[in-house]
């Protein structure tokens, strides 16, 4: 899933367990969360940005390249159709609210081009992810 920074940040750093969009999907499941290559400028001094640590200099504030993982767990469309949903300070309402859990951020930022809706990453990617992580796992038991 590719994110507009610094919303892609927030979710690998600070906390944003809410992904909004404008469409719902049937899928379940795991995610990489990739940070695309347009930044949302005013987003910059939103509060909630702010409270979620973002730093500019921060390696995960990079742009065109995968920072983190998470499991989509459910999707909200209750504010799109007029009712109340409790997503969140992260939920807009008038998106649809994908529900995420497990967010890990990744050691590094991995170079990669995404796309605008949920895109399928290339088995050299998904290798690329579980070796960054088993290696950290592996630095970490030592």
């Amino acid at each position: 899933m590719s994110v507009q920074q610094p919303w892609a940040f927030a979710i690998a750093r600070g906390g944003k367990s809410v992904s909004n969009q404008s469409f719902p999907t049937a899928y379940r499941g795991p995610l990489l969360i990739h940070a695309s290559m347009r930044v949302d400028l005013k987003a910059c001094d939103s509060p909630l940005i702010q409270a979620a640590g973002w730093d500019p200099r921060d390696p995960l504030a990079t742009i065109g390249a995968v920072i983190a993982v998470a499991e989509l767990d459910d999707v909200c469309s209750a504010a799109v159709r007029g009712a109340a949903c409790e997503c969140g300070p992260w939920a807009d309402s008038a998106s649809h609210h994908w529900l995420l859990s497990g967010i890990r951020a990744l050691p590094r930022p991995i170079v990669a081009l995404g796309r605008t809706d949920l895109w399928q990453p290339t088995p050299t990617l998904l290798k690329e992810v579980e070796t960054m992580f088993a290696a950290a796992a592996l630095n970490n038991a030592n």
